[in-house]
């Protein structure tokens, strides 16, 4: 699997440990930065890592700015992202399951790394059921259309 990974100045330090974890569990992962605590503009940054996923350069993504409200926000504005904003593991596992999500946003100064490993891995972890949910993600999906 393909990992797009993307944060901005809040984020960049968790970014560097959530990327270094999923190297060490053998996932591939494709950086679009930043690359320190320079300020940046979360917008470019959501932009190059959902365009990854929509043009099917990576599998999943995961945003990290300061609250993953931003980078949520601005993931969903492109056609084909499903973003969640999770700071529990049990949103970000049904995120997956029931909205097929492709992208997680998380908040780098409202959770802690270790927590932040666990909603990673609860995401990464589930997979779409389809059924009755995939109705449901059809008309999300028909809502871009408009």
């Amino acid at each position: 699997m393909i990992l797009a990974i993307g944060a901005d100045h809040a984020g960049v330090e968790l970014k560097e440990k959530i990327k270094a974890y999923l190297t060490e569990k053998n996932y591939e992962v494709k950086d679009f930065g930043t690359h320190d605590t320079s300020s940046v503009d979360y917008p470019d940054i959501a932009k190059k890592v959902c365009t990854s996923v929509v043009n099917k350069e990576a599998d999943l993504a995961i945003l990290i700015c300061g609250t993953g409200i931003g980078m949520s926000i601005c993931a969903n504005k492109i056609n084909g992202i499903r973003c969640c904003a999770c700071s529990d593991t049990y949103s970000a596992r049904l995120t997956r399951m029931h909205n097929d999500a492709n992208t997680l946003a998380i908040g780098a100064r409202v959770i802690g790394e270790e927590l932040a490993k666990d909603i990673v891995d609860a995401f990464l972890g589930a997979e779409f059921e389809g059924g009755k949910h995939q109705r449901r993600v059809d008309m999300i999906n028909a809502l871009e259309i408009r």
